[in-house]
């Protein structure tokens, strides 16, 4: 049986790209997977862009006010219904070939992140600590603390734009936490490598697009935010063990409390 996608998108005044995005992304998608889009609450023609299109695997949702992007990736994701989920923004390109890529490498994992280049040569991308190029390391076991320390000192290039996640995995990714302000692409990867359940595509997977008004900063922030970002991530994995450790109880007919 050939596993459905679910393309889980947010958007917001996003008029600029979301066209060459979009176009990209059905492109590669089959007749029976969607798109799920919710609006940020736009002020610019972003919805009415979205209204040209008669697609049918195309379904628009708008949020009555503003909650930013962590919370409409979290209403997208639970709208989702088909097999395996993509999270997608606004602003880049998908590489072909991305969705099979990416539903093989869920074959025995739950979450997968691939590697991605960027807009308009394909460049790599640099990291924030070394300047060399930032690509995803081998993890043949799913997950490890080695990984999770990397993850925690900045140094795992997770992007939600190149994710891809089986819908039962969902169960413990949502509801986000309480606490969870932003980088909710670190909290699943944080999710998948706790549970084990995490797979790395080491090839591109996404043509990203730097600018302005990019939801992940593509510069480095001062030492307040970073502090910051780190210790929400030092309590995104201890959330994420607790959710793990109760699933684990349940599946050998435990309680979850």
């Amino acid at each position: 049986m050939t596993e459905t996608v679910c393309v889980c998108m947010a958007t917001y005044n996003g008029t600029g790209y979301l066209r060459e995005q979009l176009d990209s992304i059905l492109a590669g998608l089959r007749p029976d997977d969607q798109v799920v889009i919710v609006d940020d609450a736009s002020t610019d023609g972003t919805v009415a862009l979205l209204e040209t299109y008669r697609d049918a695997r195309v379904t628009v949702y708008r949020n009555p006010k503003n909650l930013g992007y962590v919370k409409t990736f979290e209403r997208a994701l639970s709208l989702a219904d088909r097999d395996v989920i993509f999270l997608s923004d606004q602003d880049d390109e998908w590489v072909p070939g991305r969705r099979d890529l990416l539903v093989e490498a869920l074959r025995d994992r739950s979450i997968a992140a691939g590697d991605l280049v960027l807009l308009p040569d394909d460049s790599p991308l640099s990291s924030p600590l070394t300047g060399r190029p930032w690509r995803l390391a081998p993890l043949p076991s799913g997950g490890s603390l080695a990984n999770e320390l990397r993850l925690l000192a900045g140094d795992a290039p997770y992007y939600g734009c190149a994710m891809a996640i089986r819908r039962e995995a969902s169960e413990l990714i949502l509801p986000f936490p309480g606490f969870l302000v932003e980088s909710h692409d670190l909290w699943i990867a944080t999710v998948g490598n706790t549970a084990r359940v995490l797979a790395h595509v080491q090839s591109p997977v996404l043509r990203r697009r730097l600018h302005d008004a990019n939801a992940s900063a593509p510069r480095p922030r001062g030492l307040r935010k970073a502090l910051q970002s780190r210790w929400m991530l030092l309590r995104a994995w201890r959330e994420a063990s607790r959710r793990v450790a109760a699933a684990r109880r349940l599946s050998r007919g435990g309680s979850a409390s």
